[in-house]
């Protein structure tokens, strides 16, 4: 704001502004913004008297070298390597092998026929693509889990294994390896369909240079990732197609409701909106509402050992802490918009 601006503040609102200037700022914990924007603390130091901690050995060796001392270091005396050893201590060196591409040549050679004199040639013996299904395998892994653009991916596989692809080529390829993923692609949209209890979330990405959304859909049986252009109700639609699950579980997004019988609400978003809430107030609504949210956690935890006329009691008493604190009166802007 400018100075003009701030001089036709009334005093009121120069107080909310100063107290909201003072507020902590927002990390991972406090809000839907990835770990990696947090501040890094420096980490402390071993303690004097602290255990160290050494690598494990392998399990699996491919080599085993013995080392002996050649010569006695008092009297220069060389020292056989028949003598009486025990182990003093072992050491591990582990290193990549060279790793280079395979390139097999197949040149198809024409005969003629002594019989007939037709000139025969065999048949090709590599149909389609050049490219091996190993190099699918590790193309697909570093563009798909590891998120790689086409430019990095190109530059990776040049750089570890001296193999030059054009966008093109790798786009293909990528093409090719998505059939081996389609039938378990059905089998997991098949199980949600079928499924009681269905979570989802959905967030922005970039694909092929545009704006675009990756959703997730998760039950017991199955994880299904989807990407698409629009963040509307309808994805979910064409995802269920007609299936109505009994819990419908998601964050407050308008949607994601409506989809199942039952919809229950992701608390991880209201506790991170309560945690920052306690930091940045001192009032006792959203201390309350932090508690409320560690028994409601508890009493999740213990649903499947508990009888059913316990866990209808102790619910209707969540419910009655819940309500009493959501009529409490309060100052404090961030536990109103709780």
């Amino acid at each position: 704001m400018h100075r003009d601006e701030l001089e036709r503040l009334s005093k009121a609102d120069l107080i909310e502004l100063v107290l909201r200037l003072q507020r902590p700022e927002k990390t991972s914990r406090t809000s839907s913004k990835p770990p990696s924007t947090d501040r890094k603390e420096q980490r402390e130091r071993s303690k004097p008297g602290h255990a160290g901690h050494s690598r494990p050995l392998s399990d699996d060796v491919s080599e085993t070298v013995a080392h002996c001392p050649e010569a006695c270091p008092c009297c220069r005396m060389t020292l056989s390597r028949d003598l009486l050893a025990d182990e003093v201590g072992v050491h591990e060196c582990i290193e990549l092998p060279a790793i280079e591409p395979v390139v097999v040549r197949h040149r198809r050679l024409a005969v003629r026929c002594p019989g007939c004199g037709t000139r025969v040639a065999p048949p090709p013996p590599v149909a389609g693509t050049p490219f091996g299904p190993r190099l699918h395998a590790v193309a697909t892994y570093l563009k798909t889990y590891q998120a790689l653009p086409y430019e990095r991916l190109q530059a990776s596989l040049l750089d570890l294994f001296g193999l030059t692809i054009s966008q093109g080529g790798l786009t293909n390829m990528l093409r090719r390896a998505q059939g081996c993923f389609q039938a378990g692609r059905e089998q997991a949209v098949a199980a949600l369909g079928e499924a009681g209890v269905v979570t989802s979330d959905e967030t922005g990405v970039r694909i092929e240079g545009s704006n675009a959304y990756h959703w997730v859909f998760r039950c017991k049986q199955a994880v299904v990732h989807h990407a698409a252009p629009t963040r509307a109700a309808s994805v979910v639609r064409e995802m269920m197609d007609g299936h109505q699950p009994d819990v419908w579980l998601s964050d407050r997004y308008s949607a994601q409701q409506g989809h199942g019988l039952a919809q229950q609400t992701c608390l991880a978003h209201p506790a991170r909106d309560v945690a920052y809430a306690v930091e940045a107030s001192d009032d006792l609504v959203p201390f309350r509402l932090k508690l409320w949210l560690a028994s409601a956690s508890e009493l999740a935890d213990d649903v499947t050992r508990l009888a059913a006329s316990t866990l209808a009691a102790k619910r209707r008493a969540l419910e009655r802490r819940l309500t009493g604190i959501l009529a409490s009166p309060t100052s404090c802007d961030l536990a109103r918009e709780l």
